[in-house]
């Protein structure tokens, strides 16, 4: 049996305090211990171990297959590593693995991350935007009002000739746009769905709120319009491309995995760096800054318990300070005049699209891997979130060899012939030779999420040419 160390000899303050003789050489060693765990962070979150991702359903094992014919699974190679994409330099910083210490950064990333750049956000007031397009419109027509054209046609004719010349131009890539004969088509049959489907109400599930639920989709209607970024806001950057904003986007993709954040987490941080960038100019150096700031903002928003500040000083490799990144929160926030909670992601509408299937494990997890994949494409800026949602449930419909009945266009408010064209352009990404490289693909690899990507990827090699 173990002796009990003596308290005699202790004095009255030191018994009640229960501190054995010794105490200083225990202090020491457990002052040992805690410098050696000095750079252990987090511990509240725990450790990064696994890929798992809160929010997301529990889902069983078995690989996606297309209607009633079961698909066999291949064995497939890993993926090649991010490095052999062929670029010569990354403006943005790869994630840091928790298991080791943080990596030095590079020569060119050192350099693009000086002190003197990093001082600030280096961001102006969109002086080459919409407005300031608008008001040189407005100088160049009231000039011509006083010179008058050459030819003795009318100002005023001119004039509009001019400006439906330039509507024209700015449409050309709006592949969203219908001609009046089939929009006025579409709204017809939207009408003759809602006026013969009946939708069936469970009043004793609470969980769906349906004597609510009308009401409240259409006021995220209202609220959806009111966030959307400009689609064109790359015209007047004057040193980022879309190919660094789908760098940048890779990046969060990464960030947000691996540290297990909500899925909303990820979709607001997006729509608050489109939205930012559609009205300031940002420097490449800052790029990163904005996005890492943009997740920061919606971590502090959706999460139960997000990430501190040193957080995010750590994921970007110490590239920027903690300052940087709380001034950087405070001019994002000012610039949207606080406007976060109006923006409604594309899960709130695939929540509701489901019920057309009653919840299908297969095709919602294939539209979330599908919908993710909108957002390393511009050109998806132009869709509401409803219509991602829409668009990602009826590609993943048409992969399982589904159908888009009246259901499914009760429920999403789009036709069928609204979602090709989006349906198309996800094809477009999927046969893209690099694809297997970016960071969605491989984290919808997982057998967790029933493999999704592989299989889309496969399906759009294969039938996408001729399925419309």
């Amino acid at each position: 049996m173990r002796s009990k160390t003596s308290m005699s000899h202790l004095g009255p303050a030191q018994r009640a305090a229960g501190v054995p003789a010794g105490a200083g050489v225990v202090g020491a060693k457990k002052g040992a211990a805690a410098t050696v765990k000095a750079g252990a962070k987090r511990t509240a979150l725990g450790g990064v171990v696994g890929n798992g991702v809160k929010g997301e359903e529990v889902m069983d094992n078995k690989p996606l297959k297309a209607g009633a014919v079961a698909k066999s699974t291949e064995t497939r190679q890993p993926l090649a590593s991010r490095q052999n994409n062929g670029q010569a330099t990354r403006p943005i910083a790869p994630v840091p693995h928790r298991a080791k210490a943080p990596v030095a950064m590079d020569q060119t990333m050192a350099t693009l991350l000086s002190e003197d750049d990093a001082s600030e956000m280096d961001l102006d007031v969109l002086s080459h935007g919409p407005a300031h397009a608008q008001g040189k419109r407005e100088v160049a027509s009231a000039m011509q009002m006083q010179v008058g054209p050459e030819d003795g046609s009318s100002v005023g004719e001119v004039s509009d000739e001019e400006e439906e010349e330039e509507e024209e131009e700015e449409d050309d890539d709006d592949w969203l746009r219908m001609s009046e004969e089939d929009m006025v088509r579409n709204d017809i049959e939207l009408a003759d769905v809602k006026s013969r489907f009946e939708d069936e109400v469970d009043m004793f599930d609470t969980t769906m709120v349906a004597e609510y639920a009308e009401d409240i989709f259409k006021h995220m209607e209202e609220l959806e319009l009111s966030v959307m970024p400009n689609p064109r806001y790359m015209d007047f950057q004057t040193e980022i491309e879309w190919t660094m904003r789908t760098t940048l986007i890779d990046w969060l993709l990464q960030v947000h995995m691996r540290y297990h954040m909500l899925p909303e987490t990820l979709w607001i941080a997006v729509n608050l760096v489109d939205r930012f960038l559609s009205v300031r100019v940002v420097s490449l150096v800052k790029l990163q800054l904005v996005g890492v700031t943009a997740m920061f903002i919606a971590a502090k928003y959706e999460e139960i318990l997000a990430p501190s500040v040193e957080e995010f000083v750590y994921m970007t490799e110490n590239g920027y300070t903690k300052d940087e990144i709380l001034k950087g929160e405070r001019i994002i926030l000012q610039t949207l005049d606080f406007t976060v909670s109006s923006y409604c992601s594309p899960y709130s509408w695939v929540r509701r699209i489901s019920k057309a299937d009653d919840y299908d494990i297969q095709t919602r997890t294939l539209s979330k891997f599908l919908m993710e994949v909108t957002l390393l494409d511009h050109r998806f800026l132009r869709c509401k979130p409803s219509m991602v949602a829409a668009v990602g449930m009826y590609l993943a419909r048409k992969m399982l060899n589904g159908t888009w009945d009246d259901a499914f266009v009760f429920y999403s408010n789009f036709t069928e012939a609204q979602l090709v064209p989006g349906a198309s352009l996800l094809c477009e990404r999927l046969v893209e030779h690099d694809f297997e490289t970016v960071y969605v693909y491989k984290k919808y690899a997982n057998k967790k999420f029933l493999r999704a990507s592989q299989f889309a990827r496969d399906w759009a090699l294969t039938h996408a040419a001729s399925a419309w």
